[in-house]
Formats: C-alpha cells, sequence, structure tokens
C-alpha cells in the first residue's frame, strides 16, 4: 500500500512546492499552539498564504483560541464525508486552519489506513497554500513524530522547566536516532529574561551535544508575557491584540526569519512518500 502511494506521487505533475514546519516540543504546556498560531499569522501578514494543520488530533483547539465556528474537521475528512478543502476554516489575515476535533479518542489513536488517509487527503489538496504550520500534540506518539519527521523544519520550544528539557530531548533523540532527522530549530519560551532563553538553549545544547550527533539552532527568545493570557481570552491572537508587545515583537521577529528559510527543490528520505503529500500543492 505504501509503495503505491510513493509510486503514484512520484508520477504526478508537480506545480510547486511549499514550505512544511513542525512546531513540537515533546511537553504540554510551554505555549506551541499559541506560538503556532501567531507565528502563521505574522507570517500571512508577510504575504505567505499559510495553512495551519491542528495536529493534535484527539485535543484541537486553535479554532477555539480564535473564536472560529466549525461545523466539520479532520475526522469527516477520513469518513470520507468530504475533501481536506472542505474542512478549511478561514482565520485572521486569510490563515487557512484545517481544525481536528477535541476530546476524540478515536482520532488520537489513528489506523495505519487512516493515517494514509489523512496522508492523501493532504497529496489531494487544492487551496493554494505557500506554507504549511504542522502543530503537533505533546508528547512522542507515532503521529507526532510521523509529522515532525516529514517536516522540512522541526522547531521544539522549550520553557524553563526541567520536565520540558527531558521531554523536548526525548523528541530529539528519537527523531535522530530512529528517523535520521539532524537539524533542530529551538525557540525559548515564557522566559524572564534573554539571558534565561539562552541559558535554557545552553542546558539543551549540552545533553545533546554528548549523546546526539545534531545541530541546534537558538531562532527565537519569546518572553513572558501577560499579554499571551489577555489576548487568549479575547480570543484574538497576540500579534494582532497587542503587536507592540514583547511576545508580540519577538514572535514577529521569528516569521522575519521563517519567511526566508529555504525551502527543498525535491523531497526526500525514507518517507519520500509522505513528505511529498506535505510539501506538494498541484493544481
Amino acid at each position: 500500500m505504501i509503495e503505491d502511494q510513493a509510486v503514484s506521487l512520484r508520477n504526478m505533475h508537480r506545480a510547486r512546492k511549499i514550505q512544511v514546519v513542525a512546531v513540537s516540543g515533546g511537553k504540554g504546556g510551554v505555549g506551541k499552539t499559541n506560538l503556532s498560531l501567531n507565528l502563521a499569522i505574522s507570517s500571512a501578514k508577510r504575504g505567505k498564504k499559510v495553512l495551519i494543520l491542528d495536529a493534535d488530533l484527539g485535543l484541537a483547539n486553535i479554532d477555539v483560541m480564535l473564536g472560529l465556528r466549525v461545523e466539520r474537521n479532520l475526522s469527516h475528512v477520513l469518513s470520507g464525508e468530504c475533501t481536506l478543502d472542505e474542512v478549511l476554516v478561514t482565520g485572521p489575515h486569510g490563515v487557512k486552519i484545517a481544525p481536528a476535533t477535541s476530546g476524540t479518542k478515536m482520532m488520537s489513536q489513528l489506523s495505519a489506513r487512516e493515517h494514509a488517509g489523512l496522508i492523501r487527503a493532504f497529496g489531494e489538496l487544492q487551496t493554494p497554500v505557500d506554507m504549511l504550520l504542522v502543530d503537533t500534540a505533546a508528547g512522542i506518539s507515532d503521529m507526532v513524530v510521523s509529522f515532525s519527521r516529514a517536516s522540512q523544519e522541526v522547531i521544539i520550544v522549550v520553557c524553563d522547566e526541567p520536565t520540558s528539557l527531558t521531554d523536548a530531548y526525548a523528541l530529539i533523540k528519537i527523531l535522530n536516532r530512529e528517523h535520521g532527522v539532524f537539524k533542530f530549530k529551538v525557540v525559548a519560551n515564557m522566559v524572564r529574561s534573554e539571558r534565561e532563553g539562552k541559558e535554557l538553549f545552553s542546558k539543551l545544547s549540552k545533553v545533546t551535544g554528548r549523546f546526539l550527533d545534531i545541530a541546534l539552532e537558538l531562532v527565537a527568545i519569546v518572553p513572558f508575557d501577560e499579554n499571551v493570557r489577555k489576548s487568549i481570552r479575547k480570543q484574538t491572537a497576540i500579534v494582532d491584540a497587542f503587536p507592540g508587545s514583547p511576545a508580540a515583537k519577538a514572535i514577529s521577529n521569528l516569521a522575519d526569519k521563517v519567511v526566508t528559510w529555504p525551502v527543498p527543490t525535491q523531497a526526500g528520505g525514507h518517507l519520500e512518500f509522505f513528505i511529498e503529500n506535505l510539501v506538494t500543492v498541484h493544481e
């Protein structure tokens, strides 16, 4: 089945490539989803056609954070009731969101066939997209690993908690040793100072440097900011609600970097069929 998909995808006509960025972290509560949402909106403000995949398939909440009304979600795509294009909802600045479900155990435990169905749905996407941001679930489940290893760039979000660094290391280790991912971007989130952010990155770098052959890059230090909580209550992204706030400025600066990251001219790797489905949009 996988081999057949790979062959068919290699034979497909590809109009253009898109940038695929996974935002992960291993641990829940590090601000990963809020970062994903604000990064998407900031990138859209810079002219990118952005799609967010709410890949926390059993506990999705990006649509809730924006107060959007969702009638259909990825579970309806998997059941064959509609296409992926038909479940997309539009958020601020034209950002498209592929909503999952919340409180549905089935969506967090997809079978291999259902996973393949989701993959196929992305291969058939017609909506114009320049950037796909994948907001993964917490933990190191197969789904988290699949989306992360299939992306061109993996952003690891950490905060100043021992379990955050431990879980981030666990995810990096699996992606590196079992799936050949060697390049990771790091965001130090909700830190009290730039020094604290750099120290967090240093701690992670030391442990990965001892045991893994990888490249880590600190791409953003996002300060703790009470305006984040205020924007969530308003169901508005902080880059819109409080654009001059410290966290909004830091995320906007990150978006300036992300939109310039190169996009590979061709897919590659052991999960080529999956990567090609994610990075290729055909007209």
